[in-house]
């Protein structure tokens, strides 16, 4: 989902807070926070908001977030698939041709950037490291009509043909990016090689709705959370996405965010849902033959564990299930540490076994 809760940074509204602080007297300062008495604390809490209303913190995140993928050795392109379909992927900027290739694919929320952050410069040293924004995230869109997984799936490939990679390429999804990776395996089989599908509820049928398996009682509920317009919604989403979620943060910082990364493509991104969830059977999913990593957050709350065991029984031995304990839907950015351990696992640590000399 979305990167606001981190051991180092939990959440938008503590960046830039010491120089604040240190511009207000002592009485007034942020050092203090939470004071005691409920007035000082909405006294506080608007002067600091009065301040956002001037400033975007999550416009100024998402800048500092593309000056990271820049040094990490990646460059931002746009690439015309033709067909009023235009998609963006960050890739190395420069493509060694001994090192394999990993596509890191997004879920719902903000843009590729703000999901894969933490994990750009620990891979980028092992891979070629491709980061594509979907269709309808970041500067990707489509004229067309087309909302499916699998029409995100062939644009995503087709993206990484123009850039001359068409075979040996691992994906690691996480939420919808998985459902795309899914996607990417089963239609471009020789393709790919390894599969990481993160809390990603492809096994999932449109029956599970009614009977109860889901938070949200319809599609229509599932969306007014997933696509948040309001900081209500925004403080529904994170309970939802975090196991332990952050429980001060200010609407002003919650407003922000949904002005900077949830207008665009409003309609265009409830249509990708609907698409997921209408007809949805399992008997009609795939099986891919890749090796595949399933990971989980124990307490996911948008697609629950009992999704991650069906997908394994789906997939049989070709397929391992972990669960990462104390986690929650964003387990990419409750845990990253956990997440990067199992990706190393699965993706770096055979690379290192199959060196000559190893």
């Amino acid at each position: 989902m979305f990167c606001y809760q981190k051991k180092r940074n939990k959440c938008l509204i503590f960046i830039g807070l010491p120089a604040f602080a240190k511009q207000q007297p002592p009485t007034n300062s942020f050092n203090s926070f939470p004071p005691t008495n409920p007035h000082r604390i909405l006294e506080q809490t608007n002067n600091f908001c009065s301040m956002v209303k001037c400033f975007s913190f999550t416009a100024t995140r998402d800048s500092c977030f593309r000056c990271s993928f820049s040094r990490a050795g990646l460059r931002s392109s746009t690439t015309d698939l033709g067909d009023g379909t235009v998609m963006h992927v960050w890739i190395p900027k420069l493509h060694v041709q001994s090192k394999p290739t990993l596509v890191l694919i997004h879920g719902f929320g903000a843009n590729a950037m703000w999901q894969w952050n933490d994990f750009i410069s620990p891979l980028i040293s092992r891979f070629n490291v491709y980061v594509p924004d979907l269709l309808f995230f970041g500067e990707s869109y489509t004229t067309g009509p087309e909302r499916s997984e699998q029409f995100q799936a062939e644009c995503v490939v087709r993206v990484m043909e123009a850039h001359g990679v068409v075979s040996g390429m691992n994906v690691v999804g996480i939420s919808y990016g998985g459902f795309v990776g899914y996607r990417m395996a089963a239609q471009f089989k020789e393709r790919i090689e390894k599969v990481v599908l993160c809390c990603t509820g492809v096994c999932l049928e449109e029956k599970d709705m009614e009977e109860g398996m889901f938070k949200v009682k319809s599609v229509d509920e599932a969306v007014s959370i997933l696509l948040p317009q309001t900081s209500d919604k925004m403080r529904e989403l994170m309970k939802l996405s975090f196991s332990k979620p952050t429980q001060r943060v200010p609407s002003c910082f919650l407003n922000d965010f949904i002005h900077v990364m949830c207008t665009e493509y409003l309609q265009e991104r409830k249509d990708l849902i609907l698409a997921l969830h209408k007809d949805r059977r399992l008997s009609d999913l795939p099986k891919i033959t890749q090796p595949t990593l399933i990971i989980w957050g124990e307490h996911d709350q948008i697609f629950p564990l009992e999704l991650g065991h069906r997908l394994k029984r789906h997939l049989g031995d070709n397929a391992e299930l972990v669960i990462i304990k104390n986690a929650g839907h964003a387990i990419n950015a409750e845990k990253p540490k956990e997440l990067f351990k199992h990706l190393k696992s699965f993706l770096i640590d055979p690379l290192s076994r199959a060196k000559p000399g190893n």
